[in-house]
């Protein structure tokens, strides 16, 4: 892989070339060499680095995902997230992958396309403001290479929690394109780029030619799939990518569109208070959102009208699906929607609208929101505190799901204001430390309140530790996966379906899905094509002549996390337990009651054991 070194601090660029199969590989070569475990996330030392896999520009589709890796400052660890469809015109820029270090001395945007670097100061704000400027004031540079810009928000210079965002814009009207709106969001990467190194943007493009000609060889890629699955590639992509576009059977498309008739009664919500529900609770619960939260979109995308897009490349899925101009995913809807006591899909829009352009991770907003609103509800903290003139209401048994929406959604418009401007001590507490760190600290100002209310507030949030001070709050599943010892949380690498088993099995299934979940990040391929891909991986890779990663990656980012002192530690969080337990004995498990720590322990202890023997054992191939 060709790889651009830039250090922003000195404005110079050194290019390079390091035997790796991918993005993933490459950084951790990376920071293998600079020994970056041993340093702080936002050390200017440490590299921010960005790539794509070996198969854009070619007749493969969604192969075109910008991969983020960097040391996170949530977790303490190697961080991997994933933007989608930013590599096609990232393919342009004269490189595969790119890595920062430095800190510049202002905020500065950084202009790459066919290998050249140029760099300028730029005034960061709301992120899409940010975008806009830079195709106002650089529109040659967006006009000359049909560029994409990469920027952070306000988030990303006072939080924790930066993200980095990217809207495509159509050069030649421009305008932001619907739907090609996406974030590389979890674990703070935008404010590993902003606080680290004071990059504000990253504009990225030139000529959109593949990196190795086999892959616009389309008879080659036809041979692969009708070998492994007695079809060509089209066929089998339409069949593996259903959900994503449109699931005839529940006659809607997308996350949010198949997630919640799918999930129903399972769904996490009210910062996973459900999980103390009765099923005949949680239906209702459901049945209201159905009503509420998704039959309003239904109608809007897929009965008036088709509106459906893809991320930005040229991609049959369509998976966008947007209302009104603003993209509706699950993940980011559910976060300021149900999760945090609002039933009302139109008063999430402009809460998530709100989040994109403050340049947040939706996921982790919303449980931070759900956190501080139950903190209030329990008496832990008042509203004044997070600069709020009302009380959440965040009782579900009492819940009005019009009134009480309307109010939690205003609270959280403010809060989510607060948090990124540090209004008060308790958040500006909460925006430099995250969810682990500030609950102790609170604990420990707060104890009188601790004692009256009888819960701690680490109690309230739900979780997965590593180390001392890193942490990772789940996707939104009511899922044991999601909180499970594993080396890297918060994305989908793990086991995260609702269901329960013997901690071996359930490591074992877990690491599984890890490693092949590395490899497609690894590869830049989208996700949502993994059905197609994650069967033929290897024969791509021989087509392009590239030598496939191995199960070694996944090895190698454990023994980051060891090196770091970021290693998984069990439950700190008594509602992190009970999400394990409440499901377990919703599916009716047998062997394991949970009727006091130890057996949690126990459990935790024999999952994670085994997922180590599994991890240094022999690697395995693609």
């Amino acid at each position: 892989m060709i790889i651009l070194e830039i250090d922003v601090e000195r404005r110079a660029v050194s290019r390079r070339e390091i035997d790796a199969s991918g993005p993933v590989e490459a950084a951790l070569a990376i920071h293998k060499e600079r020994e970056t475990w041993r340093l702080d996330p936002l050390s200017p030392q440490v590299p921010v680095v960005f790539g794509m896999g070996p198969f854009v520009g070619g007749r493969l589709y969604g192969v075109h995902r910008l991969i983020f890796i960097f040391k996170s400052p949530q977790t303490g660890t190697l961080h991997v997230s994933a933007l989608g469809g930013a590599a096609y015109k990232a393919m342009g820029m004269g490189a595969q992958a790119v890595s920062i270090v430095g800190r510049a001395p202002t905020p500065t945007a950084i202009f790459i396309s066919q290998g050249y670097v140029k760099f300028a100061e730029v005034k960061p704000g709301d992120a899409y403001e940010t975008i806009n400027s830079l195709y106002r004031e650089f529109k040659n540079f967006f006009l000359e290479n049909d560029a994409r810009a990469l920027v952070v928000g306000p988030a990303a210079y006072t939080t924790y929690n930066g993200a980095v965002v990217s809207v495509d814009v159509d050069v030649r009207k421009g305008e932001f394109k619907l739907g090609a709106e996406d974030f590389a969001a979890r674990g703070g990467p935008g404010t590993a780029l902003a606080q680290g190194h004071n990059v504000a943007a990253i504009v990225v493009g030139g000529p959109k030619r593949p990196h190795f000609e086999k892959v616009t060889d389309a008879e080659a890629i036809n041979q692969i799939f009708n070998k492994s699955f007695g079809r060509p590639y089209l066929d089998v992509l339409n069949e593996k990518t259903v959900k994503y576009r449109f699931d005839q059977k529940l006659r809607t498309g997308g996350t949010f569109g198949v997630n919640y008739p799918h999930y129903r009664d399972l769904l996490p919500l009210f910062g996973y208070k459900s999980i103390y529900m009765s099923r005949e609770e949680r239906v209702k619960h459901a049945d209201l959102i159905l009503q509420l939260f998704w039959k309003p979109f239904q109608e809007e995308v897929f009965e008036k009208g088709r509106s459906w897009y893809n991320c930005g490349e040229p991609c049959p899925v369509v998976c966008k699906k947007v209302w009104r101009g603003k993209k509706v995913d699950y993940e980011s809807f559910h976060a300021m929607g149900p999760f945090i006591g609002n039933y009302l899909f139109q008063e999430a829009v402009p809460l998530v609208d709100k989040v994109d352009k403050l340049g947040l991770d939706a996921i982790e907003m919303g449980h931070l929101v759900a956190w501080l609103f139950d903190a209030v509800h329990a008496g832990l903290l008042k509203p004044e505190e997070l600069g709020l003139d009302d009380t959440p209401a965040f009782d579900p048994a009492r819940f009005d799901p019009h009134g009480d929406s309307k109010k939690n959604a205003r609270l959280a418009g403010h809060l989510l204001d607060n948090f990124v401007n540090n209004s008060t001590e308790v958040l500006a507490l909460v925006a430099r430390q995250g969810i682990r760190k500030a609950a102790r600290e609170l604990e420990k100002r707060f104890s009188d309140r601790v004692k009256a209310a009888g819960v701690r507030f680490r109690d309230l949030a739900v979780y997965a530790a590593f180390g001392t001070e890193g942490y990772m709050t789940p996707n939104f599943y009511w899922a044991p996966g999601l909180i499970a010892p594993m080396y890297i949380q918060g994305r989908y690498w793990t086991n995260y379906n609702p269901t329960f088993m013997l901690p071996e099995d359930f490591a074992k299934s877990s690491y599984d899905r890890a490693v092949a979940e590395a490899y497609i990040d690894n590869a830049g391929i989208c996700r949502f094509h993994r059905g197609w891909a994650e069967p033929v991986l290897a024969e791509l890779y021989a087509l392009v002549g590239v030598k496939p990663p191995t199960s070694q990656l996944y090895r190698d980012l454990a023994y980051y996390a060891k090196l770091a002192g970021a290693e998984p530690m069990p439950w700190e969080s008594k509602r992190a337990r009970d999400l394990v337990s409440t499901l377990a004995r919703e599916l009716g498990a047998k062997d394991w009651k949970f009727e006091d720590y130890d057996d949690y322990y126990e459990w935790w202890v024999r999952f994670f054991s085994t997922v180590n023997r599994l991890i240094f054992a022999t690697p395995t191939t693609v």
